[in-house]
């Protein structure tokens, strides 16, 4: 399932508008990675949204 862990990011669905006005159905998925960090002394490996990571980076909680 493309669902970030911690953020609950998920699928977004829409349409593509071509120029002839046509309706066709997309998604748009999270860019989601397997991130490794430290719980409570534990190595936990979760998937993440990068927008995630570089919110936990800037924080100071994944070197």
């Amino acid at each position: 399932m493309q669902k970030c862990e911690l953020t609950g990011k998920g699928k977004q669905f829409g349409r593509n508008v071509s120029f002839s006005q046509r309706h066709t159905p997309k998604v748009w998925k999270p860019n989601l990675q397997k991130k490794t960090i430290v719980v409570d002394g534990k190595k936990v490996q979760m998937k993440l949204s990068t927008q995630a990571i570089r919110t936990l980076k800037k924080k100071g909680l994944i070197a």
